[in-house]
């Protein structure tokens, strides 16, 4: 298995383990300007996580399913503290460094997962996934298909209203789009680049509003700034 033309997160994960040399990978957006991941970042100690991170990683219990698990940091620290894990990501790259690390990991697409899980651990705003508002309760009902009976769904996100806020706390909205949290991307890295795709950041009361609806279960675990580690369990 080797990363692909568009797969930059594979392939800086893949070199980034070999030598440990500094790199980055450019996140091109169509709201605001380039972002950066670095390749340290990804590959970042407990002690170096954010406190976010940590939290939803100690409520971990039981069977735990890694959906873009990345380069496997969090599938690592969990199976060190003794947790049955797989971890998956639509990332070949990924995938075959984690298997290179003993994770049992595999290539696969979250909405076409059939087991279930004790937990459903979705990071670094995994829940982005949906792509948009109005695909959340799609995402929001697969992931209760895979929840055992008492399972949960641990994840984080980022209400980025703040990005449409004027200095007088007004907001400059497009009112043709359906929300303000729906993106689209693109990823480089060397001569790795992805197509443009959509992701979702989404803020609680929409969670709620979407979960509430599919009979979820929502808690805010832990708020800092703009961004919030919710868990969402089946009700009853």
């Amino acid at each position: 298995m080797s990363a692909t033309g568009k797969d930059p997160l594979g392939r800086i994960i893949l070199d980034y383990g070999k030598d440990r040399i500094e790199r980055q990978v450019t996140v091109e957006s169509d709201i605001c300007d380039d972002d950066f991941i670095t390749a340290s970042y990804l590959f970042r100690t407990y002690e170096e996580m954010p406190k976010m991170e940590q939290i939803a990683l100690e409520h971990c219990s039981g069977s735990v399913l890694d959906i873009g698990a990345g380069s496997g940091v969090h599938s690592t620290y969990l199976k060190n503290k003794g947790l049955e894990v797989k971890s998956i990501d639509v990332s070949p790259g990924a995938v075959e460094f984690m298997q290179s690390q003993d994770l049992n990991a595999e290539v696969q697409d979250f909405y076409t997962v059939s087991e279930q899980y004790d937990t459903l651990l979705m990071m670094m705003n995994g829940i982005g996934i949906a792509g948009s508002l109005k695909n959340l309760e799609r995402t929001l009902l697969q992931a209760k298909k895979m929840l055992r009976k008492d399972g949960q769904l641990l994840f984080d996100s980022t209400d980025i209203k703040y990005l449409y806020t004027d200095d007088d706390g007004g907001m400059w909205i497009d009112l043709n789009t359906e929300y303000y949290g729906n993106f689209n991307f693109r990823m480089h890295y060397e001569n790795q680049s992805t197509d443009w795709f959509k992701w979702l950041y989404i803020d609680f009361d929409k969670l709620q509003e979407s979960a509430n609806k599919l009979d979820l279960k929502v808690e805010k675990l832990y708020e800092e700034d703009n961004q919030f580690l919710a868990r969402i369990t089946l009700n009853g």
